[in-house]
């Protein structure tokens, strides 16, 4: 999404502009085709309107399992679980991402696996199992590369390993 300005490097978070993302939501309105709905729940999301994002998450999801594709299904729950790590809720949202994710693979779909780790990653990090995280950035990492994907997803990759690198050195010299 051209919304995105890069990330935080401690949080992991997109940078965003709010004016931006509001402008678009307002934009998108009350549709309900499966793209505006995800793109409504990760406009919410970054918006920090947690409990509306999940709404819509929850709807984004049966749309895609009525009239959607498999992928599109897991993309949808996907970002239904990225909602769920933004609330806190770190156990539902990493056994949502790791099925995601085994499923992706599966199928031999790498950018969806990649993305579910990548989340899943996410959802370590905040949630403090720095090794765990980078585990998950780095498999991300590697599924990106080999379903060649755009040198700024490699680079947010590389960031985040990074970040869960001295995130485990901070831990360990505390400790």
């Amino acid at each position: 999404m051209s919304y995105i300005h890069g990330y935080d490097p401690d949080t992991l978070r997109e940078k965003i502009d709010p004016r931006q993302c509001k402008e678009r939501l307002d934009e998108i309105g009350e549709q309900r085709s499966l793209p505006a709905l995800l793109e409504r729940v990760w406009l919410l999301k970054v918006l920090g309107r947690l409990e509306d994002a999940l709404v819509i998450s929850e709807q984004s999801v049966r749309v895609a399992r009525m009239a959607g594709t498999r992928k599109d299904l897991l993309r949808a729950r996907i970002l239904h679980a990225s909602v769920q790590q933004y609330r806190g809720a770190f156990a539902a949202a990493e056994q949502e991402l790791t099925m995601c994710a085994e499923e992706a693979e599966g199928q031999g779909w790498s950018a969806i696996a990649a993305f579910a780790y990548q989340h899943r990653g996410k959802t370590h990090y905040d949630a403090g199992d720095f090794d765990q995280a980078r585990d998950d950035f780095k498999r991300a990492l590697f599924l990106r590369q080999e379903s060649g994907a755009p040198d700024d997803q490699l680079e947010s990759m590389l960031l985040a390993i990074e970040a869960a690198d001295r995130r485990r050195a901070d831990a360990a010299l505390a400790g």
